[in-house]
């Protein structure tokens, strides 16, 4: 009975089922080591050959690269303009080789490095969907005859597949690894975020900073609301932080709301959020409520909030849930609250300006925050800190206080709190360049003490302190014979400082 040949349509048919299959391998591999060897594999088997890689264009460097066969895992570079893939990667067009020993273009180095022999060679060039040459398909030694024209159409149609999966793969490569690049980074900033915010940074020794610390340890896991009182610039703010970025919820934002900038007719919408269409031109907005789910929010100033805004407030802090402004959707929240005020809430209780259900609502746990005149021990180690911090910002070192600049900051009042004194800090920064402070470098304010108090009967204290400046400049001036840099020195002043001085209260001086 006569053999059937077999059908050339079949097998055509069989061949691009079988790129069908090599092409969804390709777009399942999302390594690009293991890419470049499923290609190579996989057309090896298809196309009859020995051997089948894909090079990858270094466009920067100028050279091909691959990893070299199936069972090694070396990587071969050589010049991009070199051999007949160089040639495909030059022309743009496929060279086809039946003989390499015949034709110029081959280039042995390959051969001497991997150990191979070639015969026969077919190269592709590969270009992206932007028309760009990103490397080049080749495909050795043909095992029965030499590569036919069908063979280089089913070249050709694997190394259109091969590109984009080649791309996807890449671009894949490149997200994650810019993925694994944003982790690192946001692990670093929130280590510094997590020390920037613990309570080590609340600076000072005294009972009463001690006491600040330990309440913030204890809170700072639970949900527990905090009411956090103190005059204004006391770090209230700074308080509410530690407790944040040391609770469970540090992750998530720290939401905070200034309920004394906020206008009446705008409290709702800011808390609980609004609908579209509420009003013309209205678009739908979540409020800090909804902004906090999960994690903390922080209502700044609470005592400026009016009784309506606090009923309103209240029920959403009773129930745990809120309508938008114009909605009628019930919107549950998990949110910690915090909240500050340097007001007196127990009598604006009692005056009637503040609801009493929300107060105890609120004060669960209070946390209150000394002014700088109740903790003076500690006004030298928290300039000093201020101090080294707005150096560090000029990139120079913090200079020494002398005994006189620190016993004027410790004397002095303090009412704008480590707020005026972080300011009075950042001052003395720009403008002492020694490598000391002196109490004449301190501004009028602090050294005169402190202008806030009433009025007292008999001559003012900075009128008398003038007095005496310049009665003692002008004896150490005539025991020095006018040398003012004598003077100066006798004085614990700089010589510029001295000309200040003399300048303010008149004082001629004959030339040295």
């Amino acid at each position: 009975m006569p053999t059937r040949s077999p059908d050339p349509s079949s097998q055509s048919a069989d061949k691009l089922l079988a790129v069908l299959s090599i092409t969804q391998k390709l777009n399942a591999e999302r390594d690009l080591a293991a890419l470049l060897t499923t290609i190579a594999r996989e057309a090896a088997r298809l196309l009859d050959a020995e051997l089948a890689s894909l090079f990858l264009l270094d466009a920067q460097r100028g050279e091909l690269w691959s990893k070299v066969t199936l069972d090694t895992d070396e990587t071969l570079r050589f010049d991009a303009r070199q051999g007949i893939a160089g040639e495909a990667l030059r022309t743009g067009q496929i060279v086809r080789v039946d003989d390499v020993s015949r034709d110029h273009r081959f280039f042995s180095g390959v051969d001497q490095r991997t150990g191979h022999t070639t015969h026969s060679v077919m190269a592709l060039p590969l270009r992206n969907l932007r028309g760009e040459d990103v490397g080049v398909f080749e495909v050795l030694n043909k095992r029965r005859g030499a590569f036919t024209d069908e063979d280089v159409e089913l070249a050709r149609l694997l190394a259109s597949q091969m590109t984009i999966a080649l791309e996807t793969t890449q671009l894949l490569g490149d997200l994650r690894r810019d993925h694994d690049a944003l982790l690192a980074n946001s692990a670093h900033l929130w280590k510094e975020v997590e020390g920037r915010f613990a309570t080590d940074r609340i600076l000072g020794t005294s009972a009463k900073i001690a006491e600040v610390v330990r309440l913030i340890g204890q809170v700072a896991d639970s949900s527990a609301s905090v009411l956090i009182t103190g005059e204004s610039g006391t770090g209230k703010e700074l308080a509410a932080k530690a407790i944040h970025y040391n609770s469970p919820r540090a992750r998530r934002p720290l939401v905070a709301l200034n309920c004394a900038a906020l206008p009446e007719a705008l409290v709702e919408s800011e808390l609980f959020g609004i609908e579209k269409g509420v009003a013309t031109g209205v678009e739908s907005r979540v409020g800090k409520f909804e902004a906090a789910h999960q994690a903390t929010l922080l209502l700044d100033e609470i005592g400026d909030l009016s009784l309506t805004a606090q009923s309103k407030l209240l029920r959403v802090l009773q129930e745990r849930v809120l309508e938008r402004v114009g909605g009628r959707r019930a919107i549950p929240v998990d949110v910690r609250v915090l909240a500050a005020t340097n007001k007196n809430l127990a009598a604006a209780v009692r005056a009637g300006a503040f609801r009493e259900d929300l107060f105890y609502r609120l004060n669960v746990v209070q946390l209150h925050m000394p002014p700088l005149r109740e903790i003076r021990e500690d006004i030298p180690l928290l300039a000093k800190s201020y101090l080294a911090q707005h150096c560090a910002e000029q990139n120079r070192p913090p200079p020494e206080f002398s005994a006189g600049a620190l016993a004027c900051l410790t004397n002095y009042r303090w009412p704008g709190n480590v707020r005026e004194l972080g300011n009075e800090m950042k001052r003395l920064a720009v403008t002492v360049p020694r490598d000391r402070i002196d109490a004449a470098d301190l501004s009028d304010l602090i050294r005169a003490g402190d202008l806030q108090q009433p009025p007292q009967t008999g001559p003012r204290l900075k009128d008398a302190v003038a007095q005496l400046e310049r009665r003692m400049i002008e004896t150490a001036l005539a025991q020095c014979r006018h040398n003012q840099q004598q003077a100066a020195r006798a004085l614990g002043l700089s010589r510029q400082g001295l000309i200040k001085k003399l300048k303010r209260y008149g004082v001629a001086n004959r030339p040295e």
